[in-house]
C-alpha cells in the first residue's frame, strides 16, 4: 500500500511518522514535484493542480481538515480537476468539536454577561453596574449542524440558552434535538435567524453560502444582536458588518476566520473596538486525532468496508 502526503508547505514529515505507526505495511512518502507515482491514497491539505493529476491505484484522497473548499475551491470549481470516480474524505471533528464548543461559548458568554462593556469601561477607568441580561432573551442561532455544529449547539444549550439551529438538509423540522430547536431550508432559516441575539456561523464554504453573513440577514437579527464567525472569512460581507456595526443592528462581532489571512495591518477590522479577532485558532487540527481516523478508514476500505465523511463535491462537503 502507497500512501502519498501533500501539505502546501512541504512539512509532512510529522505525519509520515504518525501514520506508518499505525499502518505499518504501508510505504508513505510526501510529495515532491513531478511526483506522478502511483500512489493507494492520497493526505492532503489545500493541495495544488499537479497533485490532484490521476495516478495509478488511487483509491480515496484524504483532507485534513473539515472544509474541503481548499480542494474544491470556493465555488466548487475545485471539483473539475478530482481524479475522475476517485472519493473526497473529510476530517470528521478529529478533536476540533471540543475546541469549537469552547471558543463559541467563550465568545457567546462574553457578550452575555456583558465581560465586552466591562473591558470597554476599564479602559476608561469606570466602575460601572450593567444589568444582567437573560437568557431567555438571549436565542442563539447556529448555521450550519454538522458535526461541530451540533456539538457547539448542545455546549450553549447547557448554559441555558435557547438554541435554534439551522441545516440544509431536512432533520425533523421543527423539532428538538435535546432540547434544540431544528430548522431547514430557504423557510427555515428565516426562522431560525429572526430575533437571535447570537449569531453563530459554522456553515461549510459553497457557492450558495458565500456572502450568506450580509446586510439582509444581519436586519432579521435583534436590534444589538452579536456575531461569531468560524468557518470561513468568504462566508462575511465585511462592509455590510461594519455598517450594522455603525448603525447598532450588532452590536459585536467575534471573528477567527477572514478573506486574506494573516489579516491584513490596515484591514478596518483592526481598529473597530467591537471587533474581536482571533487568527484561526477556533478549532485547530489535532495531529493525533487526525492520523488515527485517517489510518482507521484506510483499514476499513482495505477490508472492503463503507467509511463516513465522504464529500459530495457537488454540494461541497
Amino acid at each position: 500500500m502507497d500512501i502519498l502526503i501533500y501539505s502546501p508547505d512541504g512539512k509532512t514529515a510529522p505525519y509520515e511518522t504518525s501514520l506508518a505507526e499505525h499502518l505499518r505495511e504501508a510505504n508513505i512518502r510526501g510529495w515532491q514535484p513531478g511526483d506522478a507515482a502511483p500512489a493507494d491514497y492520497l493526505v492532503l491539505w489545500k493541495p495544488n493542480a499537479e497533485v490532484l493529476l490521476p495516478r495509478a491505484r488511487l483509491k480515496a484522497i484524504f483532507n485534513l481538515g473539515a472544509g474541503v473548499d481548499g480542494v474544491l475551491g470556493t465555488r466548487g470549481e475545485g471539483a473539475h480537476h478530482l481524479p475522475p470516480g476517485v472519493p473526497l474524505v473529510r476530517l470528521e471533528d478529529a478533536g476540533m468539536a471540543d475546541q469549537m464548543a469552547q471558543y463559541v461559548s467563550a465568545a457567546a458568554l462574553r457578550y452575555f454577561r456583558r465581560l465586552d462593556v466591562f473591558d470597554a469601561q476599564q479602559a476608561q477607568g469606570q466602575w460601572k453596574f450593567q444589568k444582567p441580561n437573560r437568557l431567555t432573551d438571549f436565542p442563539v442561532a447556529v448555521l450550519g449542524y454538522g458535526t461541530l455544529g451540533a456539538h457547539v449547539a448542545k455546549a450553549l444549550k447547557a448554559f441555558g440558552f435557547p438554541v435554534r439551529a439551522w441545516r440544509r438538509s431536512q432533520r425533523g423540522e421543527g423539532m428538538h434535538d435535546s432540547g434544540i430547536e431544528l430548522h431547514h431550508g430557504d423557510a427555515g432559516f428565516d426562522a431560525c435567524v429572526s430575533g437571535a441575539r447570537i449569531l453563530v456561523n459554522l456553515l461549510p464554504l459553497t457557492p450558495q453560502t458565500e456572502n450568506v453573513l450580509n446586510a439582509h440577514l444581519f436586519a432579521k437579527l435583534a436590534q444589538g444582536a452579536f456575531l461569531i464567525n468560524v468557518a470561513r472569512g468568504a462566508h462575511l460581507v465585511e462592509d455590510d458588518l461594519l455598517a450594522a456595526l455603525d448603525s447598532g443592528q450588532i452590536a459585536g462581532a467575534t471573528l477567527d476566520v477572514f478573506r486574506t489571512e494573516p489579516l491584513p495591518a490596515d484591514h478596518p477590522f483592526w481598529r473597530a473596538p467591537r471587533v474581536t479577532i482571533t487568527p484561526h485558532i477556533s478549532a485547530l487540527t489535532l495531529r493525533d486525532e487526525t492520523v488515527a481516523q485517517i489510518a482507521g478508514k484506510i483499514a476499513a476500505l482495505e477490508r472492503g468496508e463503507a467509511i463516513t465523511g465522504i464529500v459530495d463535491p457537488t454540494r461541497g462537503y
